[in-house]
């Protein structure tokens, strides 16, 4: 079973990487740098698998970035 991650962990990362917060719909806050929008559910313990890998594609970051 992959490793989950928290969406506190996955903003901490996103922020380390030079992305800052710009817009907050609901429970979910947006993201940029440069071209890049990352969009992630705010207050989850556990982001599900195919959401991380969607945060990835969008963000462009590696799964290595994560650890």
């Amino acid at each position: 079973m992959p490793k989950l991650y928290s969406s506190r962990h996955i903003i901490a990362v996103l922020h380390s990487h030079g992305f800052v917060e710009v817009d907050q719909t609901g429970s979910h806050k947006k993201f940029r740098l440069e071209s890049l929008t990352a969009i992630v559910p705010a207050a989850k313990r556990e982001i599900p698998y195919g959401t991380f890998m969607s945060i990835l594609r969008q963000s462009g970051l590696r799964k290595q970035d994560f650890e």
